[in-house]
């Protein structure tokens, strides 16, 4: 007799690469342990900077069963992001890859659900729940402990085979399936990530310091950009990928396959000037169903303004 969870998981595994899905692995969902220490000393370091809700639900990020009860299985899933075009239409103005087409949380979230429909299909009526970015969830912890790759220097997921532009989604579920192990950390002596930051916000081996990060000070922030950030933020409006570009393993990135994720040509090319004069309408119409919306017309313009060495309000 064939073993169900065996079964199970295969089953799985293969409709999660037919849902365009590159890569699957499972976890048994148990506390964790060595994440629990490490999220501790980072919010008590004040390393989180304005992003109070990294406070809340604390036990919620490190034990699943909170999140669902009877949770016996954690769905780790990557989604990938990589743009066959990596040069942006106006070099002037940089907007983060992953943010180039529609919002991720929108579009991934409909292929989990139609993931979790079609395991329902075939295994069966069991209780799960999917995430995207979108709940206490510890994504690149769960994502590791499933052997897709190893946490970075920059506390990136890295997948051995391309790299780390990839988007992470679970489905925490009460199936029992076969866990994967985790894999070594190939990092070894590298420090390219470490030596290209320029503000300097991996303040430790994977352990990044928020408040001096261009993702969080474009985005995140909700103050002014502290003026010690003049002339060290390049041309980065939304987002930042430096330590991943200059990460050696991004070589092996291959372009997606989500025509949900390519660029909207309306979006981009935008001059200084543009996005200054910008109304809310227009930032409504075209930046509608992107991840630009979550700092909003008036974040971009502050952040467009602050490239100037002018002092931005939010």
């Amino acid at each position: 007799m064939k073993n169900p969870a065996a079964n199970n998981t295969r089953i799985i595994k293969q409709l999660s690469l037919d849902m365009g899905f590159s890569f699957c692995g499972i976890s048994v969902a148990e506390f964790l342990t060595d994440e629990a220490k490490h999220l501790d000393n980072w919010l008590r370091g004040g390393l989180h900077g304005q992003m109070k809700y990294m406070e809340n639900h604390f036990d919620k990020r490190l034990d699943p069963t909170l999140l669902v009860p009877g949770a016996k299985s954690v769905i780790s899933l990557l989604y990938n992001y990589f743009p066959s075009q990596t040069k942006s239409q106006n070099q002037d103005l940089k907007i983060s890859k992953y943010a180039l087409g529609e919002d991720y949380h929108d579009v991934i979230r409909g292929k989990l659900y139609e993931l979790l429909s079609s395991i329902r299909q075939e295994i069966g009526d069991i209780e799960g729940r999917v995430f995207v970015d979108s709940a206490p969830v510890l994504e690149r912890a769960w994502a590791a402990k499933s052997g897709l790759g190893w946490i970075g220097k920059n506390a990136m997921l890295i997948n051995k085979e391309m790299g780390s532009f990839f988007f992470i989604a679970e489905i925490i579920s009460d199936l029992e399936l076969l866990p994967d192990g985790p894999i070594k950390d190939y990092c070894g002596t590298c420090t390219a990530c470490i030596d290209a930051c320029p503000t300097d916000a991996i303040i430790d081996n994977k352990v990044i310091d928020s408040n001096r990060c261009i993702s969080y000070l474009t985005i995140e922030l909700r103050d002014a950009i502290p003026t010690e950030f003049n002339g060290k933020m390049g041309s980065w409006v939304f987002g930042c990928d430096i330590c991943q570009d200059v990460c050696p393993w991004n070589r092996f990135s291959k372009p997606h396959k989500e025509n949900q994720f390519n660029k909207n040509p309306k979006m981009y090319g935008l001059t200084i000037a543009e996005w200054q004069n910008m109304t809310e309408e227009f930032f409504k119409k075209v930046f509608g169903k992107s991840a630009l919306r979550r700092t909003g017309l008036k974040g971009m313009k502050r952040n467009v303004l602050f490239l100037q060495n002018k002092e931005g309000q939010y």
